[in-house]
């Protein structure tokens, strides 16, 4: 089961969080949203279960099962980007109209792959008290959190899944031309995951956020409000 946080009136706006995170950093996002908005933590994140495999389509697979059947734009942050495109292509009966990937990381070295699954395969730390577990969950989410950590035998930890590290490389490429919906890609300007030039090789004209780096919607959520304004005319 997945964590769904919802409100607002209107068009729907679904907000998919990226690795480590939760739904709670969007809460600066929907506030200036005039519709309405459904927010979910992702499985093995926050407080949404765990599941047996993490790919991109069993986290797209999981998110279709609780966003309504109606029209529907989609902003995904790195993670949460992918599993939007992934959502866009129709394959999991929702029916997107926009889909905008913020801060997609399009390209992997096999090294950074190996690290990633190095930390999948290890064990969530357990700490001594509920202000360390925070700050390290805020520290793997790359943002501050407040409902990243859950209390467990023997102390507090993070509650994130290390698992879900393991998603692998994701075809960022195939994604984008099999999509049924517009596609929007956006970065900050210093973002070292997603620089402008290699989104630029996926859709004509890529959004850069300028003086934002990787968290845009934590860094400058007006950011966002101004490209969702401009999708809305």
């Amino acid at each position: 089961m997945l964590h769904v946080e919802r409100g607002g009136n209107g068009p729907l706006l679904v907000l998919l969080h990226g690795l480590g995170a939760t739904g709670e950093v969007w809460e600066d996002v929907v506030a200036g949203w005039s519709g309405s908005w459904l927010v979910p933590d992702l499985p093995g994140h926050g407080r949404s279960a765990r599941i047996g495999r993490y790919s991109f389509g069993s986290l797209a697979a999981a998110v279709a099962e609780v966003v309504p059947r109606e029209p529907v734009t989609v902003v995904g942050h790195s993670l949460g980007g992918v599993v939007g495109l992934a959502l866009a292509s129709g394959w999991f009966g929702v029916g997107v109209t926009t889909c905008v990937g913020v801060g997609i990381k399009v390209r992997w070295t096999d090294e950074e792959l190996e690290k990633a699954a190095s930390l999948a395969a290890r064990p969530g730390k357990v700490f001594g008290s509920e202000a360390e577990a925070v700050e390290r969950a805020s520290r793997m989410a790359g943002v501050p959190l407040r409902h990243g950590v859950s209390e467990v035998d023997g102390g507090w930890a993070p509650s994130l899944d290390m698992r879900a590290f393991g998603v692998g490389r994701p075809d960022v490429p195939g994604l984008v031309m099999a999509s049924k919906a517009e596609v929007v890609l956006a970065a900050g300007e210093n973002d070292p995951m997603c620089p402008r030039e290699h989104l630029a090789e996926l859709v004509p004209e890529p959004v850069v956020f300028p003086g934002a780096g990787h968290n845009v919607h934590v860094e400058s959520p007006s950011s966002l409000h101004t490209v969702l304004a401009q999708l809305a005319r």
